[in-house]
């Protein structure tokens, strides 16, 4: 069993949509609700003492939605960082925000960039926001990267070892997630962290994301606590 909660938690926030047509509302309906998730989300990390906090906003596939949902999409973005970007700051939450951003429309952009900078001394919890993000395009952007290094004479392809490359992602720097959880009851990553979460410990909830709350995070916490990490290894005695 793991004595301590986990360092690094990832979240595959799904199910708003289908929270929404439950009630005959709008998609976006579902989006704002999940918003208060968010804010259970972060509060329950700091209650844990879990250090990063990595949430799956916007993939990259998601661009191919109806352009009224990227719109409200986009909108409730720029609200999430008027609206919680003081108490972020007022708790000691540093937001970074990981993807493809050029996509992204000027005021989108913008909030972003405010949130970033005016979290960056935050030292209680970092929270990743994946924004138009996907995991095999940010392989390929490693891997791109250290070919540059290659043909500039900085480094030799022979050298090129997995502390290389994880050098070369979004989360650089950071421990992999020690669990990751995605809501609503379905059983697949979606082109999410898939080099950083090779070890990770899943668990899948039936709750959709705008009813998930920090009693169900707690839980997850206490059930990866119970679980035991072997990393491949086999139990000492077996």
């Amino acid at each position: 069993m793991s004595p301590l909660p986990p360092r690094h938690i990832a979240v595959i926030m799904d199910g708003n949509g289908r929270w929404a047509r439950q009630r005959d509302l709008p998609r976006s309906a579902g989006h704002q609700a999940g918003m208060a998730s968010v804010r259970e989300c972060v509060a329950g990390c700091l209650e844990a003492g879990v250090g990063v906090l990595t949430l799956f906003a916007f993939s990259q596939e998601n661009w191919q939605r109806p352009a009224d949902e990227i719109d409200a999409l986009m909108t409730l973005l720029e609200e999430y960082v008027a609206q919680d970007g003081d108490e972020l700051r007022r708790q000691g939450v540093a937001v970074r925000v990981m993807g493809d951003l050029e996509p992204l429309t000027p005021a989108a952009r913008a909030a972003v960039d405010q949130i970033q900078h005016d979290t960056a001394a935050g030292t209680a919890l970092l929270l990743n926001i994946c924004l138009s993000y996907g995991s095999r395009a940010e392989l390929v952007r490693a891997a791109r990267l250290l070919a540059e290094e290659a043909v500039a004479g900085r480094l030799r392809p022979g050298d090129i070892d997995e502390a290389m490359l994880t050098a070369r992602l979004y989360t650089a720097g950071l421990p992999d997630p020690d669990l990751v959880i995605r809501t609503s009851g379905e059983h697949r990553l979606s082109n999410f962290l898939l080099w950083q979460l090779a070890y990770a410990e899943f668990l899948v909830t039936p709750v959709l994301w705008p009813d998930f709350t920090r009693e169900n995070l707690r839980a997850a916490i206490e059930e990866y606590m119970h679980r035991e990490r072997r990393f491949g290894r086999v139990r000492a005695g077996t």
